[in-house]
Parts: structure tokens; C-alpha cells; sequence
């Protein structure tokens, strides 16, 4: 090769770098904008969220964050902005806003557990899916959403995010240790239909568990898994030995390591699913 050819394809390879970090730049933007609060309405009154979403110019998919019990925490809005920096708009609604002051953060202690949970049950499974129903309207029609739509969420995050997907325009669900998915215990009269709804999800799952779980033992783990296998869902199924709530930033049980490699699995997850 002449020393002309060699510059020359120097040059090429430049350029070829040049576009993808050009293409990789605004695909993958790091920061983040301030984040924002709206007011959505529902059939229950206004709900407070929380909307995270890259600073980089462009359209990103949009992702409902349903939280733990104890509402919009640090943890939940550390885990948020992972999220949002990666690529995606993330609106963090506040699961109790009927009962509960705008606003309100419960500690992560026995009252703050007391209290989310006593709601957990007291709240209509209509209130949730109607909540879900408006986080996602208003994704879909943000100026700066793709239109594709998927969930995420941990605990009773995760289940309620298996209720988004019962939604026919989620793409794809991300559900961390869904809590009473295989007892149907979730809302008032503790009978939900979640799992006998699974044939209605239209888009893809990935189910991630501890396998240390109390609230999800491997008993409950195999119910759901053979449920959804039997309605034909399409589904992702991923076990680490880790304890409940292993991404949460705080406290004994969290495990940096497999929530470093559970949220990469999520972010490829939701980029195959949504940006593709």
C-alpha cells in the first residue's frame, strides 16, 4: 500500500469514528435536564411526577417508574436518573397520591413500611391501571418522546409495572421482584387479576429476582414462570443470589455488584426493545 492509499484510509477511519461518536453522543447522553414536576389528572385527583430526561437534543422513548411503597425515595430517584441518562424520558408518579400529601417521601423504616403498606391494599387495582393509563398518555404525547413506551419499577414498582404492560402500547416492562404478582394480592380486596391477564401483554418481559426473597420465594417464582409460559408471553427470566430490594442504594441488602449488572441488562433490554 502506497503512502497515499495509507493516508487515505487513515482519513475513512476517521471519519467512520467521527460518525459514530457523532451518532453514539446523542443516543447515549449522560446528563440530564432539571428535573421537572407535573400534575396529571386522573380519575382520583391530581398526581404529582417526577419527569427525568436527557439534556441532549433529540426524541428518546418514554418509561413509566413505578416506585416502592415508600414513594419517590433517593434510592428510586437515583435509579431514575441511571435511567433517564442513558437515553430515555422517565416519569416517576407518586403511587399514593390519593391518600397521601403531594410530596410525601415514607422513611425507610417500620412506620414508613406501616404505611405503604396499609395503602397497598386499601387502593383500588381500577386506581393503579387508571394511574398507569395517564403517566403513559402523557409520555406518548411528550414533544420530545419517540412514542415508544415501556415500565420499570421494583417491589410493588415491579408489579405495578406488570400492570403497565397489560397496556397494549408497553413495549417492553422491566419488573424487579414484583411483590404479590403470585399471591394476586395487590389493592383493595387483595384479589387481583395480574397474572390471569398475562395472555393480554403484548410486549416483552424481563422478570429479575433474588433468590433470597422472602417475598418472592422460589415457590411463587415458579408459579409466575409457568404462568407466563403457558399464556405464551414473551418474557426474559434472570435469578441473582441476592436478597429483596438488592438495588436499593441504602441498607444492608443492597449489592452493588449484581445491581451494576442487573441495570445494564436493563438498559440493553430497553434499547432493543424501544430504539431499535
Amino acid at each position: 500500500m502506497d503512502r497515499y492509499a495509507q493516508r487515505n484510509e487513515h482519513l475513512c477511519v476517521s471519519d467512520a469514528f467521527a460518525i459514530v461518536a457523532a451518532h453514539y453522543s446523542s443516543f447515549y447522553p449522560m446528563t440530564l435536564r432539571e428535573p421537572e414536576i407535573v400534575e396529571l389528572t386522573t380519575p382520583t385527583g391530581p398526581m404529582r411526577t417526577l419527569v427525568l430526561r436527557p439534556a441532549g437534543a433529540g426524541r428518546f422513548p418514554g418509561l413509566l417508574f413505578h416506585s416502592e411503597i415508600f414513594q419517590n425515595t433517593g434510592p428510586i430517584c437515583r435509579t431514575a436518573a441511571f435511567l433517564a441518562g442513558h437515553g430515555f424520558i422517565v416519569a416517576l408518579p407518586e403511587i399514593y397520591h390519593e391518600y397521601l400529601p403531594a410530596g410525601t417521601v415514607l422513611a425507610y423504616d417500620q412506620a414508613g413500611s406501616d404505611v405503604g403498606n396499609k395503602l397497598k391494599t386499601e387502593k383500588p387495582v381500577a386506581g393503579y391501571d387508571a394511574d398507569n393509563r395517564a403517566v403513559l398518555d402523557y409520555l406518548k404525547t411528550h414533544a420530545d418522546c419517540t412514542g415508544k413506551l415501556g415500565s420499570f419499577g421494583p417491589c410493588i414498582g415491579g408489579h405495578l409495572t406488570y400492570r403497565a404492560a397489560l397496556q397494549p402500547d408497553v413495549a417492553a416492562a422491566a419488573c424487579f421482584y414484583p411483590t404479590d404478582l403470585h399471591k394476586r394480592s395487590l389493592g383493595a380486596g387483595m384479589n387481583d387479576d395480574s397474572l390471569a391477564r398475562g395472555a393480554d401483554i403484548q410486549g416483552e418481559l424481563m422478570l429479575v429476582f433474588g433468590r433470597q426473597d422472602p417475598h418472592v420465594p422460589a415457590e411463587g417464582r415458579a408459579m409466575i414462570y409457568q404462568t407466563l409460559a403457558a399464556a405464551g408471553v414473551n418474557f426474559t427470566w434472570h435469578e441473582f443470589n441476592a436478597a429483596h430490594a438488592f438495588l436499593r442504594d441504602e441498607g444492608l441488602r443492597y449489592d452493588a455488584e449484581i445491581a451494576r449488572q442487573a441495570l445494564g441488562m436493563t438498559v440493553d433490554f430497553f434499547r432493543r426493545c424501544l430504539c431499535e
